[in-house]
């Protein structure tokens, strides 16, 4: 094993075992409990410096260290980026793991036939980022608070709008909610019937996610072949952490649903049996949510026609 693959294997391990460990405790790092009063919003992707919003796998790690150490601010950034900005990182702290994923074009000879063909090949790369509340010194929007709350029991514009432009056929009614492959829908319990409005977009937000995994759409499986098996598993982690970076990207926050604790111990399964299982169904997430926003980009279009 070279250097880099053992390198690649170590992060994986790594992050992995830190989303074991959390789940181990009941703990699930991609629903965040506190309500952050940080101006960046009450729930947020973790941020890069520069305001731009972390990925995939980064997200599940940031929050994870960010839930263990208590963090209410969603910035990260290098011990280099921070001194950079005029700030320092404060004797002690520890840093939390992140990654970089990439891959680069080299120009390789067929010994065969002679021919130069370009090869593609996938690296990565892990580092470490410091939260802005282990950093001092810094300007101070970084550290600047929230000044006001939506109230939780109406009705949300933005989080309505985004749902209406996905398209999806949502029916309302019942006592559960579930998205139906066969018939192409989602079923929803009615808006009154949850406890405040975060409950039900964020459950509007898991069934979503599972929506996106149509043949029409993404046409997303894991060879599941019966209810609670290791691709039933699969897909419902990939909903979960679909829905957390959705309910992050609308300001909304992650409301437990009373069957996600039994879920936790068929996950523990899937991580412990593959060490890359939570980059893919991190992965898989992203591009369901990168899905679900593209279709508000093409909202305009459809207006307008």
């Amino acid at each position: 094993m070279t250097s880099k693959t053992q390198n690649r294997s170590d992060i994986y391990t790594r992050i992995t075992d830190q989303i074991v460990g959390a789940l181990e405790k009941s703990v699930k790092p991609w629903t965040q409990p506190w309500s952050s009063g940080h101006a960046a919003g009450p729930v947020s992707r973790p941020l890069r410096f520069n305001g731009e919003c972390y990925s995939g796998i980064n997200v599940l790690t940031l929050w994870a260290s960010a839930m263990e150490r208590s963090f209410a601010a969603p910035i990260w950034m290098t011990f280099k980026q921070a001194l950079e900005l005029g700030g320092h990182v404060r004797k002690g702290e520890k840093g939390s793991p992140v990654v970089y994923a990439n891959s680069i074009v080299k120009t390789e000879i067929d010994e065969k036939t002679g021919d130069e063909a370009d090869v593609t090949i996938p690296f990565m790369k892990g580092y470490t980022v410091f939260n802005v509340e282990q950093i001092e010194g810094l300007p101070a929007h970084y550290y600047a608070l929230r000044e006001s709350s939506r109230n939780p029991d109406e009705r949300l514009a933005h989080a309505e709008e985004f749902f209406a432009a996905l398209g999806a056929n949502v029916l309302n009614g019942g006592n559960a909610a579930y998205y139906r492959m066969a018939s192409d829908h989602i079923q929803m319990p009615a808006f009154e019937a949850f406890f405040n409005a975060q409950s039900y977009y964020s459950t509007l937000a898991h069934e979503s996610v599972h929506w996106t995994r149509h043949s029409s759409r993404l046409d997303r499986t894991f060879e599941q072949q019966r209810f609670g098996d290791a691709g039933y598993a699969k897909e419902e982690l990939v909903a979960e952490l679909g829905a957390a970076f959705l309910c992050a990207d609308l300001e909304l926050k992650l409301e437990d649903r009373n069957d996600h604790a039994a879920y936790i111990s068929s996950w523990l399964q899937v991580l412990r049996d593959d060490k890359r299982a939570i980059f893919a169904a991190a992965a898989h997430a992203q591009c369901a949510v990168d899905y679900l926003h593209g279709l508000q980009d093409e909202r305009p279009e459809a207006e307008a026609a």
